[in-house]
């Protein structure tokens, strides 16, 4: 299958799940966005690599590069292989230097190691094309199957009692408003939540 490389173009608060993060892949030279919600320390280790910040003691991931470095193990890419009801899935792929092995992480804890062991991010033309939000000019054209992107919260240690922001309430014209709205702030997660209900609508009438 054909792999597509991906950057971190983007780190926030989430707009609809209290306590959790949006990242954002995006794809190297492409217009394709990837937005992926991840719990609070997962986040903080991206960011505080991403930023060159030093923390006091090492963090978890810190500890596990040290821990790979000193037995001479390097993670050569990280691979976004599968989503699969909402759930990305990914993997390390390592290497010793005599033999390479793939191990199974969950996709935040793979771009913390990613960012730290400057592995190159890859994913599945798949995955792309089923859960990512295309950039055209200024305006977003939002790909098929984006229904359970917040789903790996799960995964992530969030609290799955958590209520995300309720749209049922509003409607169809004010869906619209905030659509735009959401798109004009590039909230990608928010925005497909919005695009959701919307669908739903307008498949019941």
């Amino acid at each position: 299958m054909k792999k597509v490389k991906l950057d971190i173009v983007g780190l926030s608060y989430s707009q609809t799940q209290s306590g959790a993060y949006a990242l954002v892949l995006g794809e190297v030279n492409g217009r394709r966005r990837l937005p992926i919600i991840i719990g609070a320390f997962e986040a903080q280790a991206i960011a505080i690599e991403i930023e060159k910040m030093t923390p006091s003691r090492p963090l978890t991931h810190d500890l596990f590069k040290t821990f790979a470095n000193t037995y001479h193990i390097e993670i050569k890419e990280i691979l976004i292989y599968n989503l699969v009801d909402g759930v990305f899935y990914a993997k390390l792929i390592c290497t010793d230097g005599q033999r390479t092995e793939e191990i199974d992480a969950r996709t935040s804890d793979a771009i913390a190691l990613a960012v730290r062991f400057n592995s190159t991010i890859y994913t599945y033309e798949f995955i792309l094309s089923s859960a990512g939000i295309v950039i055209e000019g200024n305006d977003f054209v939002f790909l098929e199957n984006m229904d359970s992107l917040g789903k790996e919260q799960a995964i992530e240690s969030i609290d799955p009692k958590t209520p995300a922001s309720n749209y049922s309430n509003l409607s169809l014209e004010e869906l619209n408003q905030k659509l735009q709205e959401a798109i004009a702030d590039e909230a990608y997660e928010k925005a497909a939540r919005i695009r959701d209900e919307i669908n739903k609508r307008n498949s019941s009438q």
